[in-house]
């Protein structure tokens, strides 16, 4: 009997709390269904929904960066690429041409390079491709 109640005990809370689980999607079922005739007509969620678009677009205009500093930013970016590929360029050389031990540092600025030219290419299309 003892080895009988062993077994017999968690399955009872198995099944018991699987139970409460079928009770309870029963439940949120008939809340939702309940709560479905409470919608009223589209009137109300048109003027919802006009609001919410009105306050987006008002949100994405604060957002937006002025022409005149995106022209700035990407100046700027094109200063450091320049100075960038001349640091490159002029460690390069001093490799080449005088045996110079520099081409860790060479190839660091190339990187930079090339990651700054990537990344001033990319905001260069997202904010003027369209012109």
């Amino acid at each position: 009997m003892k080895n009988m109640s062993r077994i017999l005990s968690p399955l009872s809370s198995w099944f018991s709390l699987r139970f409460l689980g079928v009770l309870l999607v029963a439940m949120f079922m008939v809340m939702n269904v309940g709560h479905a005739g409470e919608i009223s007509s589209g009137d109300d969620s048109e003027h919802i929904l006009q609001a919410f678009s009105k306050q987006h677009r008002d949100e994405v205009r604060e957002k937006s960066v002025p022409q005149k500093e995106r022209q700035q930013i990407m100046f700027l970016m094109g200063v450091v690429v320049f100075v960038l590929v001349l640091i490159t360029g002029a460690l390069g050389i001093a490799m080449v041409l005088y045996g110079k031990q520099v081409f860790v540092p060479h190839m660091l600025f190339a990187g930079l390079s090339v990651s700054m030219a990537i990344a001033h290419a990319i905001v260069g299309l997202v904010w003027f491709y369209p012109f």
